[in-house]
C-alpha cells in the first residue's frame, strides 16, 4: 500500500496541544551539524512521552535517533500510531562479504519491528553501491571488489535476508496475530546500473550540496589524510540518497532505517527527496554493536560474528551471546529479542537470585540463534555446548559429521578403514597424534590421550564399538589438553 501523503500544502498537521505530549526523539538542527563535525557523539537521551512503535523502540534502545527535526518527527509518530494505514520502511545492507553479521543485525530487527507493527519494509541489497565502498566511519578506502565477486556477495545476502525474515514468521509470529507487514528484497543494482551518468548527475547532483557534504567528519578526515579520497567514495552518499529517492518513488517508502554512522547518508537522502519533490521522508538509526573493547564489531574491524553457518557455527553464534557479561545483558535482551519488557524483569529477578545459573545470557543466545538459524540451528548449538563443555557423550553420540567439525574448526578430519583388533595406539599413530616409539607410548599410558571424553590408558586396548567408535561411527580423539582429532570410520559392521 503506499504511504499516506505527507503534506497537505504546507502545514503540518499535528496541533501544537498535541505536540507538547509526545516524545522528542529528534535529530535537531544542531545536532544536524554536530553530526556533519562529529558522526560519532551520541544524542543525549528523553524519555518519549507517547506509546507506539517509535517510542516503545526508543525505551527499549533498538531506535537511537529521528532525523529530520521535530515538526517532520512529530507527523511520523502520528503516521506510525496503531490503526493507521501501513507506511514503507527500508534499511540497505552492502554486499561486502557474502554474510551478514551481528553487526546488521540491529538494523534487521529495526526492519522486523516495523513489520510486526503491520508496516511495509523492503531490505535492500547493494550490489550497485559496493562496488564503490560507504566511506563512513573508514579511514581509508575499502579494497575495490569485481562485479562478479559482488554479484556472488549478494545473492549470499539476500539468502541470508530470506532465511530471518522466514524465522521470524514461523517462530515469533503467531499466525492469529494481527497483519503482518509485507517484506520485499531488492537490489540497487537493478537501477543504478542502467542509469547513465549524465542524467545521474543532472538529476541529483544539482540537488545535493558541495558544502554539505564536505563539511562531514568523515569526508573532511579522509580528505586530510595522506591517502585522500577518491570520487567514488566522495559520491557515495549521493548514490544511496538517490536509493531513497528511487524507493521513494516506486514503492512510497517513507522511512529509511541505518546504524548510527548512517545519519549523514540519511540526511542526505532527506535532502534530496524534498528538493525534488517538495515531500518529506525520514531517518532512524539503531546502536552499533561494539566488543568489550569499544571496537564496532564488523569484517572491517576483523572481529565479525556471520550469521551464515559456513563462516560461524550456529554454536559459535549461540556462545558469543552466552559469553555477554551482565553489565549487557539485560540491555542486549531488549534489542535482540522480542521479548516483553515484563518478561525480561522476569528473567533479571531470577539472574540477581541465581546468577551462577546464567539464566539471561542462556535465553538471549537461545532467542538470537533460533531466529538467525531456525529451530534446528538451536538444537545443535546446545547438542555441541553440552558435548564440548560437560562431556556429554550422548550429545557427542548424536552429533553430525558437520557439527563435529563445526565444533572442532582446526581439528584434522581423518577417514580410517576399521580394521580387525585396531588398538588404542593404532588409532593414535593412524591418526599422526603421537610420536613415534616410547614416547607416544608414555603419552598413552600417563593420561595424555581421551576417546569420547573418556580417559584411556592401555595402548594394547582394542577399540569397542559403542564405547570409543559412536553409533554415528566417529571417534573424537584428543590429545593433552587442546589437540583434537575428529575420525571417521569406515565400512562399520553393522549389528543384525
Amino acid at each position: 500500500m503506499a504511504a499516506p501523503t505527507l503534506r497537505a500544502g504546507r502545514r503540518w498537521l499535528v496541533s501544537a496541544r498535541r505536540t507538547a505530549a509526545l516524545p522528542r526523539l529528534l535529530v535537531s538542527q544542531t545536532r544536524r551539524q554536530r553530526h556533519d563535525q562529529q558522526p560519532d557523539a551520541r544524542p543525549t537521551p528523553v524519555p518519549p512521552a507517547a506509546k507506539g512503535l517509535l517510542a516503545t523502540q526508543y525505551q527499549r534502545g533498538l531506535f537511537q535517533e529521528v532525523f529530520p527535526p521535530q515538526p517532520a518527527e512529530e507527523r511520523l509518530i502520528d503516521f506510525l500510531q496503531a490503526g493507521r494505514p501501513p507506511v514503507t520502511a527500508y534499511c540497505g545492507f552492502d554486499p561486502t562479504a557474502d554474510s551478514l553479521h551481528v553487526g546488521h543485525l540491529l538494523a534487521v530487527l529495526g526492519l522486523l519491528h516495523f513489520q510486526r507493527a503491520g508496516h511495509d519494509v523492503i531490505a535492500l541489497v547493494g550490489g550497485a553501491t559496493a562496488q564503490l565502498g560507504d566511506p563512513s566511519g573508514r579511514t581509508k578506502a575499502r579494497e575495490a571488489l569485481a562485479a562478479e565477486r559482488v554479484q556472488e556477495h549478494a545473492r549470499g545476502l539476500r539468502e541470508g535476508l530470506q532465511r530471518l525474515f522466514q524465522n521470524h514468521r514461523e517462530l515469533f509470529w503467531a499466525a492469529d496475530s494481527r497483519r503482518l507487514g509485507s517484506v520485499r528484497f531488492l537490489d540497487n543494482a537493478n537501477w543504478l546500473e542502467s542509469e547513465s551518468v549524465v542524467s545521474f548527475l543532472g538529476e541529483v547532483g544539482s540537488h545535493l550540496r558541495m558544502g554539505t557534504l564536505l563539511s562531514r567528519q568523515s569526508c573532511k578526515a579522509r580528505l586530510s589524510s595522506p591517502e585522500g579520497m577518491g570520487l567514488a567514495e566522495f559520491l557515495y552518499p549521493a548514490l544511496q540518497a538517490y536509493d531513497f529517492l528511487h524507493l521513494h518513488r516506486h514503492y512510497g517508502c517513507l522511512i529509511q532505517l541505518g546504524g548510527a554512522d548512517q545519519l549523514g547518508n540519511i540526511m542526505s537522502g532527506y535532502d534530496l527527496i524534498t528538493k525534488v519533490t517538495g515531500e518529506d521522508v525520514y531517518g532512524i538509526t539503531v546502536p552499533l554493536i561494539t566488543s568489550t573493547t569499544g571496537d564496532k564489531l564488523g569484517k572491517s574491524a576483523g572481529n565479525a560474528v556471520w550469521l551464515n553457518r559456513n563462516r560461524t557455527s550456529p554454536f559459535e553464534l549461540y556462545q558469543f551471546f552466552v559469553r555477554q557479561p551482565d553489565a549487557t545483558v539485560e540491555r542486549y535482551l531488549k534489542l535482540f529479542t522480542f521479548l516483553s519488557d515484563l518478561e525480561i524483569d522476569h528473567i533479571m529477578q531470577i539472574h540477581a537470585k541465581e546468577p551462577e545459573k546464567w539464566g539471561p545470557q542462556k535465553r538471549l543466545a537461545a532467542e538470537v540463534t533460533k531466529l538467525v538459524h531456525g529451530k534446528k540451528g538451536l538444537e545443535s548449538a546446545k547438542r555441541c555446548t553440552r558435548a564440548l563443555y560437560y562431556s556429554d557423550v550422548d550429545a557427542l553420540e548424536s552429533m553430525s559429521d558437520e557439527e563435529l567439525q563445526e565444533l572442532f574448526r582446526e581439528a584434522p578430519y581423518i577417514e580410517l578403514l576399521l580394521e580387525p583388533g585396531t588398538t588404542v595406539l593404532d588409532l593414535c599413530r593412524k591418526a599422526n597424534a603421537i610420536a613415534d616409539g616410547p614416547k607416544g607410548y608414555r603419552d598413552i599410558t600417563t593420561g595424555g590421550v581421551s576417546i569420547n571424553h573418556i580417559k584411556e590408558t592401555n595402548p594394547e586396548a582394542v577399540l569397542i564399538l559403542g564405547q570409543h567408535i559412536l553409533s554415528n561411527g566417529l571417534s573424537l580423539l584428543r590429545i593433552g589438553k587442546r589437540n583434537h582429532y575428529i575420525i571417521k570410520w569406515l565400512q562399520l559392521p553393522h549389528e543384525e
